[in-house]
């Protein structure tokens, strides 16, 4: 399994950016992958994260509901996370994960098998800094 991220940058309040994760070696259209981020000082938390075989369950964390949108595309092997209206608070390493063996829906149990470091692959993650 490998997975590579890309798209992140620096950007002022308010800015846009998009992320892709480019995913390999496993079946694609048949999982559930996401997007987690990491800021200096504190711990790794889930993002958002869809289904990427049917592209319509998906589950944000709280605090980007509204500005963050998260999408698959199986021909392409992708998924993406588009951010919107980001604030300083948004500055991170922002890693794409996946378990291919998780068998449940995009929600809050996802974040958490992911987070207990048990079982599941990893991006090396991208940097998205937003200042003012």
């Amino acid at each position: 399994v490998q997975l590579v991220e890309s798209g992140g940058g620096s950007v002022q309040i308010g800015g846009s950016l998009i992320l892709a994760c480019t995913a390999s070696g496993f079946t694609f259209d048949d999982s559930v992958i996401g997007w987690f981020r990491q800021a200096p000082g504190k711990q790794r938390e889930g993002v958002a994260c869809v289904s990427t075989y049917d592209d319509y369950h998906v589950y944000y964390t709280n605090s980007v509901k509204g500005r963050f949108t998260i999408s698959s595309d199986s021909a392409k092997n992708m998924v993406y996370l588009r951010m919107n209206n980001l604030e300083p608070e948004d500055t991170a390493v922002y890693f794409c994960a996946t378990d291919p063996l998780y068998a449940g829906y995009p929600g809050p149990m996802w974040f958490d098998s992911l987070a207990a470091g048990v079982a599941g692959y990893w991006g090396q993650g991208t940097q998205v800094s937003v200042s003012s």
